[in-house]
């Protein structure tokens, strides 16, 4: 199976697809998305990708595909894998069609779900939080803006098996889209969902590790991971080290259906750019359950960037925003605008910018500090308001010792104050059990001509 990069849209070398389609892979594909991005773009809708950049890899991938006969698969479509993700890709894939002139069938595997049937898993007891979330109940969906359910390989099967050559689909874990036709073919489900796990991410288990393609052979107890481009390598460390991400266990992968153990795996250079990989197990779950996401507003939000060089103003830096948050408040409700209505943070880099309260070097000998001015209030006016005075004083507020009689702050940008529109929160991190895994992700079918 040939992975072309860790997300659509992200790019590849045109000589990698080139080279890695000439192994002759039965199935092209890659991860058109992530949470990594945050919950903006699963309440907003939009993709985190340019479409100039994800029409570019898809046009590559799609004329590949068909010029192979094999199909090509793209998994949490459109960046969150929501209904108007999928829908976008869906029109992005017919426009390349009637473009390079290519026909085909084409699946799309809906992963959204109705309020009203979540509320009816909420009402029967079979939804489980996750991440230290609160459990579900029907407040929490109520305001919930969308939520998408996470296919594992179940619903890709069942495309493939209908004869879809483009398969499309919604939200789903990142490695099934792989698993999916490596299992179908009647490879054992471990080193099918290993394969996965190296294939989602493109050449992230290689050196140099950039943006690119990877190829996996699947075989009945190991895999071998290696990347067309030959300025690359695959080595022991960098698959190794590849198969701890993005997981609270480093041997223990829990996906849809069942867990991958990796304890005992182990990596075997079986020439300078190529590793096999063998020892995982495929442990079955007794209950199918699959994972829910879903985001809510939280507001909208307003920022402004600035910095100091000012050693007077860095010496006393706590004191002097926390005196600037308290001026802020007060100006605010001589406006009108009540404490509640916003909420103000001063992202301080340079200091703790990074991880905040979190920060364990207390300490900082920084001759300069960068500042980003958060405002979110419960409209934009607010928000925008808000973040007007909070400028206005970082720049102007007097400080003990002051020297500087003009601004205290350097802005970079004009305008300084930037307008972010709404934002929102994951709100729903929760998995529900389910009889037929196929049952939340309908899949619609069309010949593409």
């Amino acid at each position: 199976m040939l992975s072309t990069s860790g997300i659509l849209g992200y790019g590849f070398a045109e000589e990698s697809l080139k080279i890695g389609m000439s192994w002759e892979p039965h199935v092209i594909g890659c991860d058109g998305g992530s949470t990594d991005p945050g919950p903006y773009y699963l309440g907003a809708g939009k993709s985190f990708c340019s479409r100039l950049s994800v029409k570019r890899d898809l046009r590559l991938m799609l004329k590949a595909a068909i010029d192979a006969g094999i199909p090509c698969i793209i998994g949490t479509a459109g960046g969150s894998g929501g209904e108007p993700h999928l829908k976008d890709m869906a029109a992005l894939v017919r426009e390349i069609a009637a473009e390079e002139n290519l026909s085909f069938k084409m699946a799309l595997i809906h992963s959204e779900q109705s309020k009203e049937v979540v509320k009816q898993w909420v009402g029967a007891g079979i939804t489980r939080p996750l991440a230290r979330m609160p459990a579900l109940d029907e407040a929490r969906v109520d305001r919930a803006r969308r939520i998408v359910a996470m296919m594992g390989p179940e619903p890709f099967c069942k495309a493939l098996d209908e004869g879809a050559q483009v398969i499309l689909a919604g939200r789903s874990s990142d490695p099934a889209q792989w698993a999916a036709p490596a299992i179908r073919a009647g490879m054992n489900p471990a080193p099918s969902w290993y394969a996965g796990k190296m294939l989602e991410c493109g050449a992230e288990p290689t050196v140099p590790k950039e943006p690119d393609c990877i190829f996996l052979r699947v075989r009945e107890d190991h895999v071998v991971c290696e990347p067309p481009n030959p300025i690359r390598r695959s080595t022991p460390l960098a698959v190794a080290n590849f198969a701890l991400h993005e997981n609270s266990s480093p041997i223990h992968h829990i996906e849809p259906g069942g867990l991958l153990d990796t304890s005992a795996c182990r990596f075997e250079a079986v020439s300078d750019r190529a590793v096999k990989i063998d020892g995982m197990i495929w442990q079955r779950a007794e209950r199918y359950t699959v994972k829910l996401e879903g985001v809510e507003s939280m507001g909208f939000r307003a920022i402004a960037i600035c910095g100091t060089r000012d050693p007077v103003l860095i010496s006393q830096i706590d004191d002097y925003l926390a005196i600037h948050r308290e001026k802020v408040m007060t100006k605010a409700e001589s406006f009108g605008v009540a404490r509640t209505d916003y909420t103000l943070i001063v992202h301080c880099y340079g200091r703790n910018g990074v991880m905040g309260d979190w920060e364990p070097q207390k300490a900082f000998t920084s001759h300069e500090l960068g500042f980003v001015i958060e405002v979110v209030g419960n409209t934009q006016e607010t928000a925008n308001a808000v973040l007007a005075m909070a400028r206005t004083s970082m720049l102007h507020a007097d400080f003990q010792g002051r020297l500087c009689k003009e601004g205290n702050m350097a802005f970079p940008f004009s305008p300084s104050d930037i307008e972010m529109g709404e934002c929102y929160r994951f709100s729903v991190f929760h998995t529900v059990e389910v009889d037929d895994p196929c049952a939340l992700f309908p899949i619609d079918y069309e010949e593409v001509r």
